[in-house]
């Protein structure tokens, strides 16, 4: 695939090289970020070039950002949201001037994704990210802590620990906010933004929630197709558009994901992909963990996947999303070197039959 690409978080944090995402077949982007500006910050100028020419001098492309972080003031609607609001135009005209096309955000409260175990052992030895119920804490500073342990000293996207030490402030502060007002706050944020992306020429590509169902008595409200038709009509600029995450909205088995692809794609409004495999333990009791990108490791079709996005003529990025940690390495769970190369191999491979088939 043209934009095939591999999730980065830089050379001072990450143990992979960029030499060695150039050396996997069919790579030529990289998803990268700036992680160390506090949340609601605007992004340095000097930063992103720095971060631009990085990229490139190890002959990749930097096309989409992952992530630009969402200041809960914004999601929760306090009166000080608009200044964070403005920092956001002020990083999306600093990141159009370097060639970003696409950011990929999220609109979840308090936990951009949750996991109750980061290194489940499976049978063939490997470890995953696994998500069990008769694990998950009823105290969010224990899960905090639980899962903060597990970070292999490495930084993990979205659990800012300046953030998330203050998690009962966090969910107080969200007491009163409901599907409907945070629907509301979206669409405010939505609408102070699109303009500028519009003029920038950069899209908005919404991830869902991960896990798509209620937790903690929190808001959700990208969980399923009919989630992201209302926020597409929240504004219908092709710049409100979708990151698909397979993975996420495979954790619900009621989701088909095909399905979700050919509407979104074909309307043009998914100008992002994650592609990753999921294994149900107990799909009634919402019990998963993450697999190989190979379809017959999983419960999800990534044959389906692929050729819903061959149907709609694709043309966007896409990139392996989390994988186990196999051969012995021992890296930021769900972020390893192999694994995600293994699945971008078999993506492509996938990607390379179906086309030669079309032809």
């Amino acid at each position: 695939m043209k934009n095939m690409g591999f999730r980065w978080f830089g050379a001072a944090d990450d143990p992979i090289t960029l030499q060695q995402i150039k050396q996997i077949p069919g790579t030529t982007q990289v998803v990268g970020a700036l992680y160390d500006v506090p949340v609601g910050e605007a992004w340095p100028e000097d930063e992103v070039a720095k971060l631009k020419e990085e990229v490139e001098s190890a002959g990749l492309k930097l096309e989409v950002i992952e992530s630009v972080n969402i200041h809960d003031d914004i999601k929760i609607g306090l009166p000080t949201r608009d200044k964070y609001i403005e920092n956001y135009k002020k990083t999306i005209r600093t990141l159009s001037k370097y060639g970003i096309k696409v950011i990929c955000y999220n609109f979840m409260p308090v936990f951009d994704w949750l996991r109750t175990n980061l290194h489940e052992e499976l049978p063939d030895g490997s470890n995953a990210m696994a998500y069990d119920p008769k694990h998950l804490e009823s105290d969010p500073d224990k899960m905090v802590n639980k899962i903060s342990k597990g970070f292999k000293g490495l930084p993990m996207p979205g659990w800012e620990p300046e953030r998330l030490e203050h998690v009962k402030s966090l969910f107080r502060m969200y007491a009163n906010v409901d599907v409907q007002k945070l629907t509301e706050n979206l669409k405010y944020f939505l609408d102070a933004i699109i303009p500028t992306c519009e003029a920038c020429d950069i899209r908005m590509a919404m991830h869902p929630d991960d896990p798509p169902f209620n937790l903690f008595g929190l808001p959700r409200i990208c969980k399923n197709r009919d989630d992201m038709a209302k926020i597409a009509k929240l504004n219908d600029s092709r710049y409100n558009g979708f990151t698909i995450c397979t993975g996420s909205l495979g954790e619900n088995p009621q989701n088909d994901l095909p399905a979700i692809i050919r509407e979104f794609v074909g309307k043009d409004r998914a100008p992002f992909i994650h592609v990753r495999n999921i294994k149900f333990m107990d799909a009634k009791q919402q019990e998963f963990h993450e697999s190989a990108h190979f379809s017959a490791d999983g419960s999800l079709d990534m044959y389906g996947v692929m050729k819903a996005l061959a149907d709609t003529d694709f043309k966007g990025y896409i990139r392996p999303d989390h994988g186990r940690n196999i051969w012995d390495e021992d890296g930021r769970p769900g972020y390893g070197l192999y694994d995600r190369a293994l699945g971008i191999a078999y993506l492509n491979g996938l990607w390379e039959a179906i086309q030669k088939d079309k032809a």
